[in-house]
Order: structure tokens, then C-alpha cells, then sequence
């Protein structure tokens, strides 16, 4: 389902309206917050892990968007990588995502909320 945000172009006739899927705010999150240090992954259900078996990626995996009005709403399922300070970590996650959100769709970002679903001991090869 396709929710509506109008940008600066509507107040200008004859423009039209600028319209973001609730989808592509769901991969913004998901990018941003798989770019921060210390996380290993966003989490996924099977479907998603089935998907990844065969090449397919789902960006917003693990990642939920409430969209109302201009403001959003996100929640987070993450995996650590072991020895990083979560509480550190989860700031970081929150001000990427809020910001990538905000700067990318012009959405105001009233919560991130992060769920930490485990922690990753695999080395790096």
C-alpha cells in the first residue's frame, strides 16, 4: 500500500505530489542501520531467510514503518557483532536511521526503536 507525502513540489501549480511507498522507507532504515558498526544484520523471518538462500534481498527485512500524517515511526530487528557496547550501538542505529529517513523523504522521525534479537560470534575471513 502506497502512502502519501507531499514534498515542497506541491505548493508549486501544476507540479503534481511526490508519493513514497512505505516500502522504500522501510530500505532506507534498513540500509542506514546495517551501515553502523557493530551491527552484523538486520533480522529476518523465514520467508526472508528463505529469499537470501536464493540470491534475493529484501532490504527491509527486519524493519517495520508506521507512517502517519509526515511522521514515522520505526522498529528494528538486529543482530550484534559480539564486543561491540549495545547501548552505543543502538544510539548510533537510531540518529543514522532518523536522519537517512528525514533527509532522504522529509518524513519526521518521532521514535527508532531497536530490538536487539542476538549476538554474532562469527569471525571475520
Amino acid at each position: 500500500m502506497t502512502e502519501k507525502y507531499r514534498d515542497s513540489l506541491e505548493h508549486q501549480p501544476g507540479v503534481g505530489e511526490v508519493q513514497i511507498a512505505n516500502e522504500v522507507v522501510s530500505s532506507i532504515a534498513g540500509i542506514s542501520a546495517s551501515e553502523v558498526e557493530g551491527v552484523d544484520s538486520m533480522a529476518g523471518g523465514f520467508t526472508n531467510e528463505l529469499a537470501g538462500k536464493f540470491g534475493m534481498k529484501n532490504l527491509s527485512r527486519g524493519v517495520k514503518v508506521e507512517v502517519k500524517d509526515d511522521s514515522a515511526t520505526v522498529d528494528l530487528a538486529i543482530y550484534m557483532k559480539y564486543g561491540y557496547n549495545i547501548p552505543k550501538t543502538c544510539m548510533q542505529v537510531q540518529e543514522k536511521v532518523a536522519q537517512a529517513i528525514n533527509s532522504m523523504t522529509g518524513l519526521k522521525v518521532k521514535k527508532v526503536n531497536v530490538r536487539i534479537v542476538g549476538v554474532s560470534t562469527a569471525q571475520e575471513g
